[in-house]
C-alpha cells in the first residue's frame, strides 16, 4: 500500500507520470484491499496535488519579483478563481490541465481547506470509476 500511496502521490505533482495502471494492479493483486486501495490512492494522489499548490503559493513572491506577472493580474485572477475555482478543481483529476490548475490555485492562495476538500473529492471520484470499471470488467 506505501507504493501505491508514493506513486499516486508522484503522479498528481507536476512531474510526469501516471499511477491508474498501478492502482488497478493492486486491485487485482490484493481483491479483498479494494476500498483500502481506493482510499489511499486518492489521498495520495490530493497530498500530490497539494503540493504543486504549495509549490504555487511560496513561488508566488519569486515569481513576481522576476515580473513574470504582476500583482494586479493576480488580483484579477484571483477574483475569477473564486468565483469558479471550485469548479476548475473538480478537474484537478485530469491528465495535462489537472497540475497546473492545482498549481495556480496556490499562486492565488486559494482558501487550502476548500482546495483539499474539493480535490479529494475529484480525486476520489476518478479512483472510484476506475475501481467502478475494474470490477464491472472482473
Amino acid at each position: 500500500m506505501i507504493t501505491l500511496f508514493f506513486i499516486c502521490l508522484g503522479a498528481a505533482t507536476l512531474l510526469p507520470g501516471g499511477s491508474e495502471a498501478y492502482f488497478l494492479y493492486r486491485l487485482h493483486v490484493s481483491p479483498n484491499l479494494i476500498y483500502t486501495s481506493l482510499l489511499v490512492a486518492s489521498i495520495g494522489n490530493t497530498l500530490g496535488s497539494f503540493i504543486n499548490y504549495l509549490l504555487g503559493k511560496y513561488l508566488r513572491n519569486l515569481a513576481l519579483k522576476k515580473s513574470y506577472f504582476k500583482q494586479n493580474s493576480i488580483q484579477k485572477a484571483t477574483k475569477l478563481f473564486e468565483k469558479y475555482g471550485f469548479i476548475s478543481l473538480l478537474l484537478s483529476w485530469t491528465p495535462i490541465i489537472g497540475d497546473p490548475i492545482t498549481f495556480v490555485a496556490g499562486i492565488l492562495r486559494y482558501n487550502w481547506w476548500k482546495f483539499l476538500g474539493i480535490v479529494f473529492i475529484a480525486k476520489f471520484v476518478r479512483y472510484g470509476i476506475l475501481m467502478y470499471i475494474y470490477i464491472k470488467m472482473s
